[in-house]
């Protein structure tokens, strides 16, 4: 069985280069990348739908849920990484990089309890995939998907290591150990028109 880990779809505020604020929705370009996604994954006969709460993760959902006639579960463990103070800044306008700081930035997440929490959401996904009996469509983050796929999956070549996660890309891993990657951060569903600019980071 598998786990097929979706990153949101693309935000104004991913074009802006901003930290995002929990409420951020999607762009129209977002909505039309989850648009191409529900497409491709028709054919995957998914036992089940989970997301991040967050606006731009439900929405990117949304349209998967009409094309399979399955509900949409929640879980705030597969929120972003919560940067507190930092967000609604611009990255150019950090004096650091924010994706790599193991500290907590006020009113925020360090990279610990980050990957406590990322740790606590694997195991309820596995548990929920287990429940269905078939593949699992999870959407959440950049820096969640990627956490997954560093710290609970078996990444041959450390496959995953410094991976970006674009907007609206599919990963592919077992839901069983050793959690092998079978599809790493594809975006072959999307119209050239629909990829995520150059200069858009993979947080968020």
């Amino acid at each position: 069985m598998k786990l097929l880990l979706i990153r949101h779809g693309e935000t104004p505020l991913n074009i802006a280069r901003v930290l995002q604020p929990a409420a951020t929705p999607l762009s129209e370009r977002g909505h039309a990348q989850a648009a191409a996604l529900a497409t491709r994954l028709t054919s995957y006969e998914l036992a089940g739908i989970v997301s991040s709460d967050l606006p731009r993760a439900l929405q990117t959902a949304h349209p998967l849920a009409q094309a399979t006639g399955l509900q949409i579960q929640t879980t705030a463990l597969l929120q972003e990484r919560n940067f507190g103070d930092l967000r609604g800044r611009a990255y150019d306008s950090l004096d650091l990089d924010p994706m790599q700081m193991h500290e907590a930035p006020p009113g925020g997440e360090s990279m610990p309890e980050f990957e406590r929490r990322v740790a606590a959401a694997f195991a309820q996904v596995l548990a929920l995939q287990a429940d269905l009996g078939g593949p699992l469509a999870v959407v959440s983050h950049g820096l969640v998907v990627r956490a997954l796929l560093m710290r609970h999956a078996r990444a041959a070549d450390d496959q995953a290591m410094g991976i970006r996660m674009h907007n609206c890309s599919l990963s592919i891993m077992s839901a069983t150990a050793p959690y092998r990657i079978e599809l790493l951060d594809c975006t072959a569903h999307l119209a050239a028109d629909l990829r995520e600019p150059a200069r858009s980071l993979s947080g968020g």
